[in-house]
């Protein structure tokens, strides 16, 4: 059904690829990430809230046609559907069924709730092709409302140290997951990079409830005081924005990054966080395991992260598996 080529997976009964990371006459899109979805194809196929995205990353001129969730197309002679992800706002796993059976291929997804993005389905298949991003038995998620509670605390004693709470995230997904968890339980502004500002006007357009955000150039010019114009306050920032320029205008203030990396000391010490807050849109290893059993998949290949050992401990339980290539090796940055 699906085969590797250069440009990465490519289906032949449908004449596309997936998440290819070269530009290709036709490529279906998991979701809006850089790493699967690559500017400079023909034309490109995703759900609805992944072309707004996408729509602000490739400007007016981009081919970009959608599909809901649920709905089937026939595509050549393959039949394809999306179905969410639960990774980030539009993301979706993509159903393929032809002469080989059904294959999904699952793209980045998480099993946590998340109130940004509708939650992961199971899909049923006969091939089911996983991320391992997060795929060492190391890799064990807490509960979000614990999490949340763990950057609360962090906040009120910076706030009262009178620093500012710097929390490094991504711009798309993660930084609107954990404004809508904090807004939750707390009623203070939330302050964020500028370069935040289009992806969270994005979440409002599909729907997505989020509270009001501020940016953190409109304050800082606001006041005489640079140093302590943020100080008590909470500021997401992305990571590009560490160790720049920018950073100055908050004065005193501590630094967190949220993500599953931070699950392991050692990278918690390397990088120099002075907290680091576990919060992955990733599925962690038993997420990964109950995912593929729930799949019913006669085989599984694993890509993107800790593909071998993922695959290692699938084969050593009796289940066909193998990996696939990506352009994107190495350990995650911060997803």
């Amino acid at each position: 059904m699906l085969v590797e080529t250069n440009a990465g997976l490519f289906c032949p009964a449908g004449n596309f690829h997936v998440d290819p990371w070269d530009p290709v006459e036709r490529a279906l899109l998991t979701h809006a990430h850089g790493d699967h979805a690559r500017p400079g194809s023909a034309a490109y196929l995703c759900t609805p809230e992944t072309a707004s995205l996408l729509r602000r990353r490739f400007g007016p001129d981009a081919q970009l046609e959608s599909m809901a969730y649920g709905e089937t197309r026939t595509i050549g002679e393959a039949r394809v559907s999306f179905h969410p992800a639960g990774h980030v706002l539009g993301s979706a796993q993509i159903r393929i069924q032809g002469t080989d059976g059904v294959w999904v291929i699952g793209g980045d997804y998480k099993r946590a709730a998340d109130p940004t993005c509708s939650p992961f389905e199971p899909v049923p298949c006969d091939t089911f092709i996983t991320e391992s991003t997060f795929g060492l038995p190391i890799y064990r998620w807490d509960h979000t409302d614990a999490i949340i509670a763990d950057v609360l605390a962090w906040w009120e004693g910076n706030r009262q140290e009178e620093k500012a709470s710097v929390i490094f995230c991504y711009a798309l997904g993660k930084a609107q997951r954990l404004l809508a968890e904090i807004a939750r339980v707390s009623e203070r502004p939330v302050f964020v990079h500028g370069v935040m500002l289009g992806m969270m006007e994005a979440y409002r357009e599909a729907g997505v409830g989020l509270p009001d955000v501020q940016p953190v150039v409109e304050r800082s010019t606001r006041r005489r005081s640079q140093k302590r114009s943020f100080a008590g306050e909470l500021v997401l920032a992305p990571l590009s924005a560490r160790g720049t320029p920018w950073m100055r205008r908050l004065g005193a203030h501590s630094d967190g990054f949220a993500s599953g990396l931070m699950r392991v000391r050692g990278v918690r010490r390397q990088r120099a966080y002075d907290k680091g807050f576990v919060l992955s849109d990733h599925a962690d290893w038993p997420g990964l395991l109950d995912t593929i059993a729930e799949t019913g998949a006669s085989r599984v290949l694993a890509t993107h992260g800790h593909a071998e050992v993922l695959a290692r401990h699938l084969t050593s339980r009796g289940l066909e598996s193998g990996t696939i290539r990506t352009a994107w090796e190495g350990e995650p940055s911060g997803d």
